[in-house]
């Protein structure tokens, strides 16, 4: 995380927005884009009212909108 900052590549973060560990993703996304000189091709995706167990159990391919993550690497 000291380095996050600096990554170059694209990089897409998916969480849902009830998930005990959302904060991380949350932390992670701020540190990417404050002061960074790579904020362009960072975004955060939060899935609204999703825990993990939506998004991986089952129930992902009707609570991830996939149109947003697709747009997100074509460009």
């Amino acid at each position: 995380m000291k380095y996050i900052g600096e990554i170059r590549s694209a990089v897409l973060l998916v969480h849902g927005e009830k998930a005990h560990s959302c904060c991380f993703s949350r932390d992670a996304y701020a540190d990417m884009v404050r002061d960074g000189r790579f904020t362009e091709n960072k975004e955060l995706l939060l899935i609204p009212d999703a825990v993990h167990t939506d998004l991986y159990d089952g129930g992902g391919k009707d609570a991830i909108p996939f149109d947003g993550p697709e747009a997100f690497y074509r460009e």
